[in-house]
């Protein structure tokens, strides 16, 4: 019999290596087979609600990281609920309608505007349904456990049909108006948009300074003085209808090269600076509000596009950060115009079409049918040959952009359906107050987006998506009431909202429906379709409120922080409107995700990562442990190389697992386990050590702090198990007797921590936790059908831990020492060490109370302990003691590796130490006989 054979060396098929693009897709198809998603279901029912909300990712392209932080962050809490005592169920959803679906099919050459529009809209339902099954196979892969049979879709006529309802009560309650008033406008979509699709660009932009000579002063000032204003948009110029000072400025009316200008007075010393006034001089000063209702003349137009001259008004939005303290008002292409002519009952003004040209009600025929931009040239050379332009330079600013196109955008009046959040805006902020939200600053994030929001615009001039379910009866009337809401949304439930324009009005109208409007009985559509905001918004009424087995409000919503202004902004609006309540309960918001030198991923760049490229290099767990390990309170990292270090934790975490599961293998948790109060004392250390852990990572989750999680359990298995537990535990679970208590108390321990590692981490890590699951012996079939462990406590735990933390202190004093050593040559491995340990009061104290092998757990061939001062050369005072290192003596035991003084000491074993001849001669009688050979 060989020596070797003595051995318990653990044996396991768990592999080294994961092998994890293969075996991932292996276990997932397992997983759909046996119906692992509603299994866990089954088994949660009747236990406490836990409601995930998906917001749902635009269906265009295969997903990117940021979706997979997204759906990997949801799918470890809904697991994580799962097998914590929730029913917890996940439906994931698509947001399907939009520009993005109408650019796609425009590259592919379909042109929307000589289609017809419902033959348009289904190529749009089929690209978008096409993108959704795209999109949720790249989800599977990543391992994300979801109702992947019954997702919720914007295009579903069910969820369209709730859509509907969802305007249609919001109308009733009077919300709903329509009006014209200048609000974001995309040239490049012939569209409005919302400002969660606005980004911002730095742009080259003009700034000019333009006299517009006065008409009639008041008795004030004279015809010889003219009102200076400052403008980025030359082009807004010919449009111009009022100018606005702030009532509670003073004003300064000053002369310079003979003609008289008025600007403001805090602004003066700034804009002679910027216009070259070395000499000028100041002849009176006037309050704002001496210029309320004075007139001037368009410096060059003898009358505006009103047919009127200038006038002036009074409001305290100018403010004297830059440009003169007068402001030049075009009412329809700027907000603050649009209220302050409107307060003076100035008509909106806004000569443009939906392409960003100008029309012919514009006061100049050279401009008709220009682009606005490129009127800016040409409106400059006309105000500086009629003698107005005092400057013009050009400056780099950040300016508002098509999310989408990601051309500029301007602001246009056009006639449109808007949202009133002043009438209800004090509810939804109280709403606010009454969630929770992580971080904590987006509530005061969201709370003042609330608070200075303008009205809603909820329509927009496009094809694809849900129309505006109002009719118009034949003098122009909108026709919105219950019984026609009610009728279109059925109609939509059946076939879709296609029926809009597949149908005539009087068809889509309940039968025999009137209106004292419409005396011929003709009634005409609404053109425009919903904001797609206002689709993904309704999602609470569509998928919570709609569904079996989901709860409204939803205990939680998770997405990036842009969604403050997006998801989390609409669906909050529409929920409030319609039924008093925010649709969750809980906001979690995460950031973007970056390179690691913090760039946005971008194909100019080259720094974009393909999850699906990793999942076929590394496996989809690589990526989930990515997403554990950031910290997404704040924008997250993600490169190539960072990858790789989650690689690299993922060997060590799977190496460890094998490790444990290699030296359980004989192990019968039912027969072999020992109890906690026989075991060795280091077993119990470890056993509170485990539960500790157990308790701080089930804290962590329900945080959502997986990053926490991990770097707890990873700490865990890499200096608690590796680095201390699992390396002096060969000497027991190798050496010993097979069923000797030390070593089954030792692998009580390490199946315990098999078992609840297994089971914490599979939120995190479910295909190599399912794998590991398969080598225990437990009675659930899968580890996602366990639940989250129990925390086991002790009645001496925390004097164990008391003790067993202050021996770190001292075993890390004598690997100091050893490490001394072994670079003075004085010994190579620890276990060719004899440490002569001259403890202090405090440190012989402890060891007296360890009832472990101490000189074991150092992984030491021989251990001194003396009451005797040491002295010499080579003796370390250190914090536990006094300690020298020198090199054992006698011979190395072929068996356990210790060097000893009794190899030989047993004649039936001439070769090993007297411990292993009597472990041998126990465990193999017939080796006694047979000899030992090495």
């Amino acid at each position: 019999m060989r020596i070797k054979d003595t051995l318990n060396l653990g044996k396991t098929k768990f592999k080294m290596r994961g092998n994890l693009p293969v075996r991932e897709a292996e276990w997932q198809k397992q997983w759909e087979e046996n119906k692992l998603y509603e299994q866990r279901l089954k088994l949660n029912e009747g236990k406490p609600r836990f409601d995930l909300h998906d917001g749902p990712p635009f269906a265009n392209g295969n997903i990117h990281m940021g979706h997979s932080l997204n759906k990997i962050s949801k799918d470890i809490i809904v697991r994580f609920k799962n097998m914590n005592g929730y029913y917890a169920p996940y439906v994931p959803g698509w947001d399907t309608h939009g520009l993005p679906v109408e650019q796609q099919l425009a590259k592919k050459g379909v042109d929307r505007k000589t289609m017809d529009r419902a033959k348009y809209r289904e190529l749009c339902r089929q690209f978008a349904q096409e993108q959704v099954q795209k999109q949720m196979a790249d989800f599977k892969r990543l391992g994300v456990m979801a109702d992947w049979d019954h997702p919720y879709i914007t295009l579903q006529p069910e969820f369209e049909a709730e859509e509907i309802r969802v305007f249609g009560e919001m109308f009733k309650k009077g919300y709903i108006y329509k009006g014209k008033k200048p609000v974001y406008w995309s040239w490049s979509s012939e569209s409005t948009l919302a400002e969660a699709e606005v980004e911002y660009h730095d742009i080259k932009s003009p700034r000019i300074y333009v006299a517009f000579p006065i008409k009639d002063g008041k008795g004030i000032l004279d015809s010889d003085v003219s009102l200076v204003i400052w403008t980025t948009t030359p082009w807004t110029i010919p449009s111009n209808v009022g100018i606005t000072v702030n009532p509670k400025f003073d004003y300064s009316v000053v002369e310079v090269n003979g003609k008289k200008y008025v600007i403001g007075s805090d602004r003066l010393p700034a804009v002679a600076e910027d216009l070259g006034w070395n000499d000028y001089k100041v002849l009176k000063t006037l309050k704002g509000t001496d210029f309320d209702h004075m007139t001037y003349r368009h410096p060059l137009y003898d009358k505006n596009g009103l047919g009127e001259y200038g006038l002036v008004m009074n409001d305290t939005y100018v403010t004297d950060d830059d440009g003169t303290g007068l402001v030049h008002n075009a009412t329809g292409f700027g907000e603050d115009d649009y209220n302050v002519g409107r307060r003076y009952g100035i008509p909106v003004f806004g000569p443009m079409d939906a392409q960003g040209r100008f029309t012919k009600e514009v006061p100049d025929p050279d401009l008709v049918g220009m682009f606005y931009d490129d009127a800016n040239k040409v409106v400059a050379e006309k105000l500086e040959k009629a003698g107005a332009l005092l400057k013009l330079d050009f400056f780099t600013h950040s300016y508002p952009h098509d999310w989408r196109t990601k051309k500029p955008v301007i602001y246009r009046a056009t006639t449109q359906w808007f949202a009133s959040i002043d009438k209800f805006r004090d509810q939804i902020l109280d709403q606010i107050e009454k969630a929770d939200f992580i971080p904590s600053w987006g509530k005061t994030r969201l709370y003042n987006m609330i608070k200075d929001r303008g009205d809603w615009v909820i329509s927009r001039q496009r094809a694809w998506g849900v129309p505006l379910p109002i009719f118009y009866a034949e003098d122009d009337t909108p026709i919105v009431t219950p019984e026609t809401i009610e009728h279109v949304a059925e109609i939509f439930e059946k076939e879709g909202s296609n029926a809009w324009y597949t149908h005539s009005a009087e068809e889509l109208l309940p039968e025999g429906f009137t209106s004292e409007h419409s005396p011929n009985g003709k009634f005409r559509k609404e053109t425009d379709i919903l904001d797609v905001w206002f689709d993904s918004g309704s999602s609470w009424a569509g998928v919570m409120k709609q569904r079996d087995g989901l709860n409204f409000p939803a205990d939680l919503y998770l997405e990036g922080s842009d969604q403050y202004r997006g998801w989390f902004n609409s669906s909050l609006i529409t929920s409030v409107a319609v039924t008093g309540k925010a649709p969750y309960k809980q906001v979690l918001s995460q950031g973007f995700v970056l390179d690691d030198k913090g760039h946005k991923m971008s194909k100019s760049l080259g720094n974009v990562i393909s999850p699906n490229d990793v999942i076929k290099q590394m496996g989809a767990e690589i990526i989930r442990l990515w997403v554990a390990s950031a910290d997404t309170t704040s924008d997250v990292a993600v490169s190539q190389e960072i990858l790789r270090q989650s690689a690299e934790a993922y060997r060590k975490i799977r190496n460890t697992f094998r490790f444990m599961l290699a030296n359980t293998s004989d192990f019968d948790p039912k027969a072999d386990t020992i109890a906690y109060p026989d075991m060795a004392g280091v077993d119990q250390f470890m056993e509170v050590k485990l539960n500790r852990l157990v308790q701080e990572v089930l804290d962590a989750y329900n945080k959502y702090d997986f990053n926490s999680v991990y770097k707890k359990v990873f700490s865990f298995i890499s200096n608690d198990l590796s680095a201390f537990y699992l390396d002096f535990a060969k000497d027991i679970l190798y050496i010993d007797t097979q069923d000797s208590e030390s070593r089954r108390s030792m692998q009580t321990v390490i199946y315990d921590v098999l078992v609840k590692l297994a089971k914490v981490l599979t939120p995190i890590l479910p295909h190599t936790m399912e794998e590991i699951w398969s080598f225990l012996k437990e009675d659930e079939e899968y580890v996602q059908l366990s639940d989250m462990p129990e925390v086991d406590h002790f009645a001496n735990e925390d004097e164990v831990l008391a003790n067993w933390t202050e021996f770190m202190v001292v075993r890390s004093d004598v690997l100091k020492a050893l490490e001394v050593a072994r670079n003075e040559k004085v010994i190579g491995k620890s276990f060719e060490a004899h440490l002569t340990l001259h403890p202090n009061k405090e440190t012989k104290e402890l060891l007296d109370k360890l009832d472990s092998n101490i000189r074991q757990i150092l992984i030491v061939s021989e251990l001194t302990l003396t009451d005797d001062e040491l002295t010499g050369d080579n003796v370390q005072d250190l914090k536990s003691g006094q300690i020298l290192v020198e090199h054992a003596e006698g011979e190395v035991c072929p068996r356990c590796r210790r060097i000893t003084n009794d190899v030989g000491s047993d004649a039936r074993f001439p070769d090993l130490c007297a411990r292993c001849a009597n472990i041998v001669a126990e465990s193999y009688p017939e080796a006694i006989e047979e000899g030992l050979e090495k």
